[in-house]
């Protein structure tokens, strides 16, 4: 199946972009090939031609673009979490495609939960094969990847405190992030409060997925009662003036997904998706793929669509990937080194 947004000769000008990513999900970066491997040697009964199972795992231009359609496909790749291998495998090849997207810094987060769930494998055993898989990866293609551990709104917070206490305990393998994702319209991010807090005390950082499917409101929610570091889409955020305003001054950064955004429904065309107005806003945005196997977009077609449907110039592309080095969930010392390495390759 073709990628959504057609790429054309221009293509080349953003690949050879040095490019930092944010907000990619390993869940929904697995290739349509690998699923096919996978469904052969487990006997899953799956579509077995490329075209069919496209159709359940990837977003087609004759869907309907809205949250039910979106979150169905991740219903069908959670089938495929098969064994160790398997999961080492989809975490191999979400590092290695973002390397030869020229993505030369990424968190990839993922959802031990999900993944665990079909096998009931235990969570510690999960966290390190993703772990080891992505950092031996990352080694092998020069690639910067650092891990963020994802909880849902949906599940119970206990649930989430023992993937934030592993999250804690795996700090040495490159975990550096703790996210909340999931249903925001139903279930509060209020709850999971005490966790984010004693996750950030413990030495990891925050982000919220917030002000996508939920109005302006619950990222307000994330930043003052979970204290969210950034945000993950948050572009209902210009509903509210106040909210924006608390936004500037908290310094609160924003993953913005466009495709990703106007796929579930959130932005009702592509070409007036907000991510210019909260640039004008003064807000501190960065550009990211959410699930690109689902949306069938990478990092470099995002860029392109950002310059020729929204309107970003090739410097203000560049503060955007700037804008997420300076946001990466690192310390100050890597910081200083992945700035001055992407001043250069930007210029």
């Amino acid at each position: 199946m073709e990628p959504s947004y057609a790429p054309t000769s221009s293509l080349n000008i953003f690949l050879v972009l040095p490019k930092a990513e944010l907000h990619r999900h390993l869940e929904g970066s697995l290739r349509i090939e690998t699923m096919l491997d996978i469904a052969r040697e487990h006997g899953l009964t799956v579509p077995v031609s490329i075209l069919r199972l496209a159709g359940l795992v990837q977003i087609g231009d004759d869907e309907p673009y809205n949250f039910t359609n979106f979150l169905e496909k991740f219903k069908t790749l959670r089938l495929f979490y098969r064994s160790s291998e398997v999961i080492e495998r989809v975490t191999r090849e979400a590092v290695e495609d973002a390397a030869r997207d020229n993505v030369r810094y990424m968190e990839l987060r993922f959802t031990p939960v999900a993944l665990s769930r079909v096998e009931n494998f235990p969570l510690q055993d999960v966290m390190s094969w993703v772990c080891d898989s992505a950092n031996k990866t990352a080694k092998k293609f020069g690639i910067d990847v650092k891990l963020i551990a994802s909880v849902n709104r949906h599940e119970s917070p206990e649930m989430a405190e023992q993937v934030a206490q592993l999250a804690v305990d795996m700090k040495d393998k490159g975990i550096v992030g703790l996210d909340i994702a999931g249903n925001e319209n139903d279930f509060p991010a209020k709850p999971f409060a005490p966790i984010f807090r004693e996750a950030k005390e413990a030495g990891l950082k925050t982000t919220v997925h917030a002000g996508e499917w939920g109005g302006a409101e619950n990222v307000r929610e994330a930043i003052e009662i979970l204290g969210a570091d950034r945000i993950g889409h948050g572009v209902r955020v210009l509903e509210d003036e106040n909210v924006v305003a608390l936004a500037k001054e908290r310094g609160t950064v924003f993953e913005v997904c466009p495709t990703s955004n106007h796929q579930s429904g959130v932005v009702p065309e592509l070409e007036k998706h907000p991510l210019a107005k909260m640039i004008e806003s003064g807000l501190i945005t960065t550009i990211n793929t959410d699930d690109p196997s689902i949306s069938r977009i990478s990092l470099t077609s995002e860029f392109q669509m950002a310059s020729e449907k929204l309107g970003l110039s090739m410097l203000a592309l560049k503060k955007q990937t700037l804008n997420a080095v300076n946001a990466a969930f690192v310390s100050e010392e890597e910081r200083e080194r992945l700035v001055k390495e992407f001043k250069k390759g930007l210029e």
